[in-house]
């Protein structure tokens, strides 16, 4: 089992072979002898794949992906104009229908005094 009276020796003394620089585990550990016959392993690149969304078709994508970028904020610009108007619209109506209520809300008192924890609670 043991090629000498040495590595017998060693073995009952618990030593471990990758410490024992005659070994073929500390030669494996730090890399020694056979380096030219191992190639590294070329790792793949993932290819990314372009999908359709729930809303959108996959041409609709590419669309606007190769749309220019002034294009873009023009029609940014003119959804932000929509929505403002929009808001200036819904303002003026809410405001005349908050005039005609009286515009008086109840005020609730903030600090309102609790029972005493000695008190009965018949």
């Amino acid at each position: 089992m043991f090629g000498s009276s040495k590595a017998f020796s060693l073995t009952m003394q618990r030593k471990k072979p990758a410490k024992l620089v005659w070994t073929q585990a500390w030669r494996r550990l730090n890399k020694k002898g056979a380096t030219d016959a191992v190639i590294k392993k070329r790792a793949r690149r993932t290819n990314k794949v372009a999908r359709a969304v729930v809303g959108l078709s996959l041409d609709d994508i590419r669309k606007r992906a190769t749309q220019k970028s002034e294009v873009r904020s023009a029609q940014r610009d003119a959804a932000l104009k929509e929505v403002k108007a929009r808001k200036t619209a819904n303002k003026s109506k809410s405001g005349k229908k908050s005039v005609q209520g009286g515009g008086q809300v109840n005020k609730v008192p903030k600090n309102v005094k609790r029972a005493q924890k000695g008190a009965s609670q018949r």
